[in-house]
């Protein structure tokens, strides 16, 4: 493995083939792994997910793999989360009772539907507008309007310190997020586009 290496953390939940060939097609060097050696060598790690938050927690303590993602972030290691992995960031979340987060974002994962007009759909699924923080590095190749692709039904609900985007959806609906190393995306930037992959691709460069 070189030092450049992003590592797309396998814990038995998300669809990672995709995310990594989007990150192939950048012309980044990547690896899907679980082991901690790989892991802690890497450039970069990135956290996906889909699916309930508890199921993903547990599988990510079970694993191990939670401690290895702390000591890499401990490390100063670029993490960015996306979708439920961005939600397993935070520390806690209230899908289908109280669960504990990782801690490494400030806030709570809550139901959009408490915090929408009733008229409006959950999931939240489409294309919605992106409004980001042009000085993020997480968004240095982007210029002018942005689209992404979301798929939940939680949002993150944290201080405007750490949320470096949003989108519309009767709220402001936290659409990424940034504390010191630590990212996260609640849309899916490997099934953006163009857009998403000039996201995928500053990631790759953080360092």
């Amino acid at each position: 493995m070189n030092n450049n290496t992003t590592a797309i953390i396998d814990y038995g939940v998300g669809n990672l083939f995709s995310l990594k060939s989007s990150l192939q097609f950048l012309g980044a060097d990547v690896i899907i792994t679980n082991k901690p050696e790989e892991l802690l060598s890497s450039a970069r790690i990135i956290l996906p997910g889909v699916g309930a938050f508890e199921d993903a927690i547990k599988k990510l303590r079970n694993s191990g793999v939670d401690k290895t993602v702390m000591e890499c972030v401990e490390r100063g290691k670029p993490l960015l989360g996306i979708c439920l992995g961005m939600q397993l960031l935070f520390e806690n979340s209230y899908e289908y009772g109280f669960h504990k987060g990782l801690g490494l974002i400030p806030g709570s994962v809550v139901p959009l539907k408490d915090k929408i007009d009733d008229t409006l759909k959950v999931p939240h699924i489409g294309w919605n507008r992106l409004s980001y923080k042009e000085n993020d590095k997480l968004f240095k190749y982007l210029q002018g309007s942005a689209y992404a692709y979301y798929v939940h039904s939680y949002y993150a609900d944290t201080t405007e310190k750490y949320i470096i985007a949003h989108s519309e959806y009767d709220i402001k609906v936290t659409g990424a997020v940034r504390n010191g190393n630590v990212m996260g995306t609640q849309f899916h930037p490997e099934k953006s586009g163009k857009q998403g992959l000039l996201i995928l691709k500053a990631f790759c460069e953080e360092v």
